[in-house]
């Protein structure tokens, strides 16, 4: 007899997002036009399955088997280098998915869509 699993894509998602946040510079997640229309799908789809919505808004995961892809939209803090938040993102997304979940990541792309200003003060 063989046993199939599936690991559902807001898991993936919520993983990514956890991660995503923990990384020094990043001011929140972003998301765009697609990320609230899928951010709102889920969320209905979660509560008529009677699960507690994961806040995984500027997330978006497509996983295919064993292999994920991911695509994480942030808003960056303005005393951090944009690049090197979004560099670190993937990076840490990526080993949050392997690590926690088994499956191959084939991609993470980082969309910084916001850069918070640097206070002055």
């Amino acid at each position: 007899m063989a046993i199939e699993w599936a690991i559902e894509e807001p898991v993936v998602a919520g993983i990514a997002a956890h991660a995503a946040r923990g990384i020094p510079g990043v001011a929140r997640l972003e998301t765009g036009v697609g990320g609230l229309l899928r951010a709102w799908g889920r969320s209905k789809w979660q509560q008529a399955k009677g699960i507690t919505p994961v806040a995984t808004d500027g997330v978006a995961v497509r996983v295919d088997g064993e292999s994920v892809r991911v695509r994480v939209g942030i808003a960056t803090s303005g005393h951090a280098q944009a690049a090197v938040v979004a560099r670190r993102v993937q990076r840490e997304v990526r080993q949050a998915i392997t690590r926690d979940t088994g499956l191959t990541v084939d991609e993470v792309s980082v969309a910084v869509l916001d850069i918070e200003p640097a206070s002055t003060s």
